[in-house]
C-alpha cells in the first residue's frame, strides 16, 4: 500500500471512529477517501480553512509528541530532532544503526537500507 492509499484508509477509519456523524468532512489536500458522509478536498486547506489548520496543528502535535516517545525507545536515531523527516543525520543514523521496528518499509531511505543489509 502506498502512502496516499495509506492516508486515505487512515482518514477513512478516523470518521468511521466518530462518536457523531458530521455533516461534512473538509480534507486538506487533493484526494477523499470514499465516506458515508458528504466530504471536501481543499488544496491547501491548512492555510485557506481555519478548521484545517487546527486540525493540522493538532495533528502536528501529536506527531511531535510521538516522535519524542521513539526517542526513548530509539535514542540513536534521534527522532525527537528530525520528526522523521529525512535530514542528513537522521539518514546517518538508518546508515549507521540500520532500520529499526517503527520504521515504514516503503519509505525510501529505508528500503535502500534494507537492500544494502540494514
Amino acid at each position: 500500500m502506498n502512502i496516499l492509499q495509506a492516508s486515505l484508509l487512515a482518514m477513512r477509519r478516523a470518521v468511521e471512529s466518530l462518536n457523531l456523524e458530521p455533516d461534512e468532512v473538509l480534507l486538506d489536500g487533493a484526494h477523499c477517501p470514499v465516506l458515508s458522509v458528504p466530504s471536501r478536498a481543499v488544496i491547501d486547506g491548512d492555510a485557506r480553512v481555519k478548521v484545517i489548520a487546527a486540525a493540522s496543528i493538532l495533528a502536528k502535535t501529536a506527531r511531535d509528541a510521538e516522535m519524542c516517545r521513539l526517542h526513548q525507545r530509539f535514542p540513536q536515531y534521534g527522532f525527537d530532532e528530525h520528526k522523521g523527516y529525512p535530514t542528513p543525520r537522521h539518514l546517518e543514523a538508518l546508515r549507521r544503526y540500520g532500520v529499526c521496528e517503527v520504521y515504514r518499509r516503503s519509505f525510501a531511505p529505508v528500503r535502500n537500507a534494507l537492500e544494502r543489509g540494514g
